[in-house]
């Protein structure tokens, strides 16, 4: 399972919490502050025709890149996944599935920066942890496109 935020949406200090390295870390508000100041231009915000043009793009990159998705929610500051693994680096797989979306997007006029740069990663070793994951991605959040 992969996850990314859009740009300037889920700041590290952020009340919900947040992830550095696989760890997750509470809330820190000056660290959130700080990061915010720091902020070249307006957080990323997707709207629905956004969520669904980066989903599309990432199942036709998934296409091309034969990796099945078990599992994909793209919210309007963030994007999770579930796939099959494939014999590529995680972190050029999920580079391409970033630029497919940000091509998307520009298409749609959405100009400038639009991810955060990384993303956290979860692997899944067994069934059952698989099936948690695809039970998370499907069911967590109301404002996403399901797919």
């Amino acid at each position: 399972m992969v996850t990314w935020t859009t740009y300037g949406t889920w700041l590290q200090g952020d009340k919900r919490g947040f992830v550095k390295k696989g760890i997750i870390y509470p809330e820190n508000k000056s660290l959130s502050d700080s990061n915010r100041q720091r902020l070249s231009r307006t957080p990323i915000k997707l709207s629905k025709n956004h969520r669904q043009k980066v989903a599309n793009a990432i199942f036709k990159k998934a296409e091309q890149l034969n990796q099945k998705i078990y599992a994909l929610s793209v919210f309007a500051n963030h994007v999770h996944i579930v796939a099959k693994y494939i014999p590529v680096p995680i972190g050029t797989i999920v580079n391409h599935y970033k630029n497919a979306a940000q091509v998307a997007l520009r298409n749609q006029g959405l100009p400038g920066r639009i991810w955060t740069k990384g993303f956290d990663k979860r692997y899944c070793f067994d069934q059952k942890s698989l099936q948690n994951r695809i039970d998370y991605v499907n069911s967590h959040h109301k404002n996403s496109t399901r797919t």
